[in-house]
């Protein structure tokens, strides 16, 4: 008898779960942040993985599948950016676990908190004017998430992630500009 998959349930928002567990043994977390706020940093910062995820694969989807006069240049630029990408991913989700809660890691939850569209791949590839579009437009994106929670943290007085999101902004800005200029 074939095993049925789990059914996840269907919420738009996913809570990042608390870790260490309680009754492990293990000091409870106090970095001077309450918890309230940690757990609302370690939300957004959740929303800017997810989105900054969703952007890498989609940037070396396009570095993969680029075509026409411009593959040379756009190869590259796609490279350097998506290999830069990958770094800061591990930095945002080192983060979310040192404010004490799980980072997202799955498809499935980066698809629920990504603003950014998945791009369909394969024989639907976008040509490369599009694909430097929908790249220039998920760095805004991610600059937009990088700002909701920068304000979060600012607040909280948790200066490390403002410090970490402050760095990604302008990473993202810099690509938003820089692919916008291809198109002018």
């Amino acid at each position: 008898m074939a095993k049925s998959k789990p059914k996840t349930p269907k919420t738009s928002k996913l809570e990042p779960a608390a870790s260490p567990g309680p009754n492990n043994g293990a000091p409870g977390i106090d970095i001077g942040i309450k918890p309230a706020d940690r757990k609302k940093i370690a939300e957004g910062l959740s929303a800017f993985l997810a989105d900054s995820y969703t952007l890498y694969l989609k940037t070396h989807n396009f570095h993969w599948n680029i075509t026409g006069p411009m593959f040379n240049s756009l190869h590259l630029m796609f490279e350097t950016q998506y290999t830069e990408q990958w770094g800061a991913l591990d930095e945002v989700a080192e983060r979310i676990r040192a404010l004490g809660f799980n980072a997202p890691g799955s498809y499935a939850e980066f698809t629920k908190l990504s603003s950014i569209a998945e791009e369909p791949g394969l024989s639907d590839s976008a040509d490369w004017r599009e694909m430097v579009r929908q790249l220039t437009v998920g760095n805004e994106a991610v600059c937009r998430t990088a700002r909701k929670v920068l304000k979060t943290a600012d607040d909280a007085g948790d200066d490390p992630s403002v410090d970490l999101l402050t760095q990604r902004l302008q990473t993202h800005e810099k690509y938003a500009w820089m692919l916008r200029s291809l198109l002018q």
